[in-house]
């Protein structure tokens, strides 16, 4: 899109929260809720272990409501920092909220700690009170943290020290990524826009665009390398001070899910490697006419593909349009996202790259960020974000405490909302080499949800596993990436030592360590519940809603269940991979028809 374009669009609105970083407001609450959290340590720290239901549920009711004022002031600082990363102002508000909202943190730390406290056989026999039964899954998912909870003098220093150590390292990254430019046709440039261009149908442009983000990463190196390093160590010491037998683990907890199932996970998807991405890539290989792939050809569009710019009022039509005909209650809710300013749209410098949906409050509907460029891949970017929306506010009524859902489900809402759209687009076209080229996006697409993100995963496993040992080199963290790389995307591609850099651009390393599966999880499950969508089940988008209404008081086990799906199930996995090997047999078939005419 040209630059007077992308300068029109649409930047959020978040006076819903505050009216800007001078908002008296803001410092009014902050004084509230450390008037509120002093007053609530007095009145139950060291009361909770011996306390009726009823005291026990006024406890946690009292406690959601801090949080909730807390959790509202966090979501404006990190939403403010998001859309302008290389504002020194900015950057200053929002490191101070950090400071303070941990100070007051600290007074309610105690809370969650004493409740763990509390014998399985007593909680279990208090939570059967009726006055104390609707936070039963608060209650049961605090308790997955019981056997790694350490003393409470340890558990306030690692909390107080957080404010020093990881959160100032998470800073010092993307105040980095935000400042790095790039040299594109003479003029300087975000680092963002040469990592666009990587999809531009122009080879030489692709290979030039490639060279600066080497260069530019490179000369940062340094810097990139320590940051990791030291955050992987600093996870290690936790990790180890808790009992975690595997860098992993700890994510797996959060995410409510067993380890063993994200072993079954990673490893369907391993030995899939050959039969998914390896096949595909040969055939684009093909279609590109190459002998072989460089790294920066793997998003290169296929011939014929002219990707036209797809203006922003037409992404929103199409969108809206995918859910309204799904369901006319998600229609209207992806549709207020749009109508109003909950969404942060353009591509401009100083922004946070790649895009997210902020859940912020129960009481304040959900933000977006985009980095919206006109491509078909943003337009499913703008759904899938729109999917996290819609799963939020339907979660909501579920209170601050249970809305959130783990991310091996939070991922389902916009995966469907992607696959959605994708089926809208691919059954208007009536263009047999454009129905070609659609498809083939889509695999990519899927090939980059589930094999790069689980090739992602292998990356920090084997990050994390050496750093125990040792800070690991750059020349080793590159051999690293590059051997999880040929082994994912295979010998169709040929890479080059200057792309050994290039893991230390993602920011999900930095700021979720093994967040990654979690969009392998929720695509392969998406596939099997879309199956589940087409073959025509009754009373199927009730259902769904009752899904995402339920947010976090359900593991996945209870909410496939009227899905009749179970990812206990070795099947599963493969169920949902089978549905991209389809994709590609369909993709191999026409490629044979075209040789053949």
């Amino acid at each position: 899109m040209a630059q007077n374009d992308l300068a029109a669009l649409p930047r959020w609105d978040l006076s819903d929260l505050y009216d800007g970083l001078e908002d008296p407001a803001i410092e009014r609450d902050l004084a509230q809720c450390e008037e509120e959290a002093r007053a609530f340590s007095g009145r139950w720290k060291g009361r909770l272990t011996a306390a009726s239901a009823q005291d026990l549920d006024a406890s946690i009711a009292g406690y959601e409501r801090i949080d909730q004022r807390m959790g509202r002031l966090a979501a404006f600082a990190q939403l403010s920092f998001a859309a302008r990363t290389s504002d020194a102002a900015t950057g200053r508000f929002s490191q101070g909220m950090t400071e303070r909202l941990t100070e007051i943190s600290s007074h309610l730390l105690f809370f969650t700690l004493e409740l763990n406290r509390i014998g399985d056989e007593d909680l279990a026999a208090r939570v059967q009170d009726p006055a104390l039964s609707r936070w039963a899954p608060f209650l049961r998912d605090l308790r997955v943290w019981r056997p790694y909870q350490l003393s409470d003098e340890v558990e306030q220093v690692l909390v107080e020290k957080s404010v020093t150590g990881r959160a100032s390292w998470n800073r010092l990254f993307d105040e980095t990524m935000a400042s790095l430019t790039v040299t594109l046709e003479g003029e300087e440039r975000p680092l963002g826009d040469a990592l666009d261009q990587l999809s531009s149908p122009d080879r030489e442009k692709r290979r030039l665009a490639a060279g600066e983000v080497s260069r530019v990463l490179g000369a940062n190196q340094r810097l990139l390398v320590l940051i990791t390093n030291t955050l992987a160590k600093d996870k290690a010491i936790e990790d180890g001070m808790r009992g975690f037998s595997r860098p992993c683990s700890s994510r797996n907890r959060a995410n409510m899910v067993e380890d063993e199932v994200v072993d079954a996970l990673v490893a369907a998807v391993d030995a899939d490697y050959a039969r998914l991405a390896h096949r595909y890539y040969t055939l684009k290989a093909g279609w590109l006419g190459l002998e072989t792939l460089e790294h920066w050809d793997r998003n290169a569009p296929l011939p014929g593909d002219d990707d036209r710019s797809i203006p922003w009022d037409e992404a929103k039509s199409v969108v809206r349009d995918a859910y309204t005909r799904f369901d006319p209650r998600l229609g209207a809710l992806v549709g207020a996202f749009m109508d109003r300013d909950w969404i942060d749209v353009p591509p401009v410098p100083g922004k946070s790259s790649g895009a997210f949906a902020h859940p912020v409050t129960p009481d304040v509907h959900p933000y977006i960020l985009l980095n919206y460029h006109g491509r078909t891949r943003d337009v499913m970017t703008l759904a899938h974000e729109l999917g996290h929306g819609a799963h939020q506010i339907l979660a909501a009524k579920q209170g601050y405490l249970q809305s959130s859902t783990p991310l091996t489900l939070a991922e389902t809402a916009s995966v469907f909302g992607e696959m959605l759209t994708f089926r809208a687009l691919l059954d208007s076209e009536t263009d047999p080499a454009r129905r070609r080229t659609m498809l083939a996006g889509k695999v990519e697409d899927m090939l980059n949800t589930v094999v790069r993100q689980v090739a992602f995963y292998q990356f920090e496993t084997k990050v994390h596993d050496e750093r125990r040992h040792g800070e690991l080199s750059p020349e080793r963290l590159g051999e690293i990436w590059r051997d999880v790389q040929t082994r994912s995307l295979g010998p169709a591609f040929s890479f080059t030592p200057d792309y050994d850099i290039y893991w230390s651009y993602v920011p999900h390393f930095i700021h979720a360590p093994f967040y990654v599966y979690a969009y392998a999880f929720g695509d392969c499950l998406v596939n099997a519940l879309y199956g589940v969508y087409e073959s025509g089940t009754a009373g199927f988008q009730d259902r769904y809603i009752a899904m995402l209404e339920a947010g976090g008081t359900k593991r996945h086990a209870e909410l496939l269940e009227p899905f009749g799906l179970d990812a206990t199930d070795p099947g599963f996995w493969r169920k949902g991979l089978d549905v991209i090997s389809g994709f590609i047999d369909e993709l191999e078939a026409q490629d044979k028809q075209d040789k053949t005419a």
